[in-house]
């Protein structure tokens, strides 16, 4: 797609991004840098606290368990992660290393095994004496547990990524909307594709464009007719017990099975400043919650199971909170993303679906978008990303269901 296909005005545009949070941020300056003429659009300031991409952490891993096809995503991510840090000045990913702790078989060791030995990863497998002699604070564990330690694993810092994305987007020539909600989407029906085919509905003047990249997050249902479903969760930090340490050096990135249950829960120790982060493994059935209507206050019955956690497999936190805040999650029946567009036309490209885990990966989903709205090829296979793979629930069929979770 030429970027004077369409002509310039304000209201007129090439593509236009509906939603700046991890992914939509991303695909407006990849769009950008393209030398398309790019509008994006969030209805809050960058880096805001009230959908699903803020909480001052999200986990880094390559070895993505939840499935092989993510770790080509994952490493086009973390060179677009470094970018953004040389354009911005800031570090906003810190590579620590990661433990992936579970029962031998278990999806925690066998998808992480999988994407290692799909992409030739450099992990290392450990078995519990190695666990307790490496990395004590993380030695409850049931009997027989092992380990897949990941290199390659990290925390990411979220609000400064969509910031510094958002940034780059205008310093390439991207205009910025904010405070303005996106009030509907129409098609036309028209057969030249070089003309302007989407108009983007607002409050304060509509936009017409030739391709519109939806990355709306727990919005995204509002907007399209595709099974994400929002659902409010609250995230947690945790305080090191007296005479302990907690930092990020003993406690790295972790999934890990928790001794005596058959959950999970996921995290890393305190970065300089912080409180170490713990949250729990979700696993459906989900309440669908209103995103505009989330309820913000925190109430006894969201911290009792995590702090039960907590107390049964960190000896060195304290097990109640010492933070919390409310996030929403937006989640598929598969628990992947939706990358692509909705139709043969592609004047709809969707980008979202976060299902707990794909901050690591916001920058290249938001680089495929943009391949997607460009008719790029695809710098890795998204066949399991697309989002018309959905429409097998209009007949009936079966849907599998995914573990989801916020890392």
């Amino acid at each position: 797609m030429q970027a004077d296909a369409v002509g310039r005005g304000a209201d007129i545009a090439d593509v236009v991004v509906v939603g700046l949070g991890a992914i939509g941020s991303s695909a407006a300056w990849r769009l950008a840098a393209r030398g398309l003429d790019v509008v994006g659009i969030d209805q809050h300031e960058p880096g805001h606290p009230w959908g699903g991409s803020h909480g001052r952490s999200r986990l880094f891993r390559v070895a993505c368990l939840e499935h092989p096809g993510l770790t080509p995503i994952a490493r086009r991510a973390r060179d677009l992660w470094r970018e953004l840090e040389s354009l911005s000045g800031e570090e906003l990913l810190l590579e620590t290393g990661g433990i992936m702790i579970g029962a031998p078989g278990s999806r925690i060791i066998e998808g992480t095994l999988a994407a290692a030995r799909e992409h030739g990863l450099p992990v290392e497998q450990l078995d519990a004496a190695a666990i307790g002699e490496r990395l004590p604070a993380l030695a409850r564990l049931d009997p027989g547990d092992v380990a897949v330690w990941d290199p390659e694993a990290g925390v990411l810092r979220p609000e400064a990524a969509i910031v510094a994305a958002v940034d780059a987007a205008r310093a390439a020539g991207a205009r910025i909307r904010t405070g303005e909600r996106v009030l509907g989407i129409e098609v036309d029906d028209v057969g030249d594709a070089g003309h302007a085919a989407v108009t983007v509905r607002l409050e304060r003047g509509d936009v017409r464009a030739r391709r519109v990249v939806v990355a709306a997050g727990p919005w995204l249902s509002q907007l399209t007719d595709l099974p994400v479903r929002p659902h409010r969760v609250v995230m947690s930090w945790f305080g090191a017990r007296e005479g302990h340490d907690a930092s990020i050096d003993r406690i790295p990135v972790f999934i890990r099975s928790v001794p005596g249950t058959a959950e999970w829960v996921w995290g890393h120790g305190a970065l300089s400043g912080d409180l170490a982060k713990v949250g729990p493994e979700f696993d459906g059935p989900f309440d669908e919650d209103d995103p505009d209507a989330i309820d913000r206050e925190i109430h006894p019955g969201d911290t009792e199971r995590i702090s039960e956690l907590v107390a049964a497999a960190f000896p060195d936190l304290e097990p109640a909170p010492a933070d919390l805040t409310t996030c929403i999650m937006a989640h598929t029946p598969d628990g992947q993303f939706v990358v692509g567009p909705t139709d043969a036309s592609g004047r709809v490209v969707v980008a979202g679906g976060c299902s707990g885990h794909s901050f690591k990966h916001a920058a290249a989903l938001g680089e495929l978008a943009a391949q997607f709205a460009t008719d790029e090829a695809p710098f890795a296979d998204a066949a399991f990303l697309d989002p018309r793979r959905f429409a097998q629930a209009a007949t009936g069929e079966p849907v599998a269901r995914g573990h989801v979770h916020l890392a």
